[in-house]
């Protein structure tokens, strides 16, 4: 039986948005930032150009090859995975919850590479249910030290898309 539950997925804009621009930035990475302003939002950046922390915590590792609704059977390369970062602090409040990569039209956060295409990435969630809290416990937390030393997630065993954002944000009693 699959026990893996991604802590991060995706919505297809968001999916085609990170394809585009890994074609003009070459790997990607993302942050999600906790603070406020420009902050809050999810940042993406070229890999390297936005130092991770020892401490910070890995979401998980977008496969840019899975956004065709297939599971590959290997992990993705640094080329064709986006990793997802948090700070500590957040992944303490967010840990109960899936976040959905989302965009939207509107003026990125000041160094995020989706900027000037007049757009924006946003962060939607969904609470994890009783079944996936329980199968969280047993996936291991990967931070920033560990990826240092070469750790990396297992390859997905899902889908990384979600087809919409009733998906990740049911509207109650809809």
């Amino acid at each position: 039986m699959d026990v893996t539950v991604p802590r991060v997925v995706a919505l297809p804009a968001a999916a085609e948005l990170l394809d585009r621009l890994r074609g003009e930035h070459g790997p990607l990475m993302m942050h999600q930032s906790g603070g406020c302003c420009d902050g809050s939002s999810p940042m993406c950046y070229p890999q390297g150009e936005f130092l991770v922390g020892d401490r910070e915590v890995l979401l998980g590792v977008l496969d840019l090859r899975l956004f065709t609704g297939h599971v590959l059977p290997d992990a993705p390369s640094d080329a064709d995975g986006v990793p997802v970062w948090i700070s500590p602090q957040q992944f303490d409040v967010w840990r109960h919850t899936q976040l959905v990569l989302d965009v939207v039209p509107g003026r990125g956060a000041g160094f995020s590479v989706e900027g000037p295409h007049g757009v924006r990435f946003l962060t939607r969630s969904r609470v994890f249910n009783p079944a996936e809290l329980r199968a969280l416990e047993d996936q291991p937390v990967l931070t920033g030290a560990d990826w240092d030393t070469g750790a990396r997630p297992p390859a997905a065993t899902r889908p990384q898309v979600v087809t919409d954002v009733a998906d990740a944000c049911a509207i109650p009693g809809g």
